[in-house]
């Protein structure tokens, strides 16, 4: 396996795929709600209720590989705080 790659730990793999399948059905929600004509207001609260469920989702994936870049004792502790920082950065 490549050095740079940080899979999911195995026991969260599951849980970010449940809550992207779960993200997945709301999507389809709000495109029924469009074809529908649905109230705009109504709209938006499901979008930002899907914007939550994405960044929860990825808390938990930025979770996992900051544990897994801090207790790798092969990479250097100053780089892999700086590859971290800048990942958040691109995040927020």
């Amino acid at each position: 396996m490549n050095a740079g790659i940080r899979p999911l730990a195995p026991e969260r793999r599951e849980e970010v795929l449940r809550r992207l399948r779960r993200i997945e059905g709301q999507v389809r929600g709000i495109q029924r709600m469009v074809t529908e004509g649905r109230d705009c207001r109504d709209i938006v609260h499901q979008i930002a209720a899907i914007r939550q469920a994405l960044a929860s989702a990825n808390s938990v994936v930025l979770e996992c590989y900051a544990q897994n870049c801090l207790s790798d004792p092969d990479n250097c502790r100053a780089e892999t705080i700086s590859e971290l920082i800048e990942l958040f950065k691109d995040v927020c």
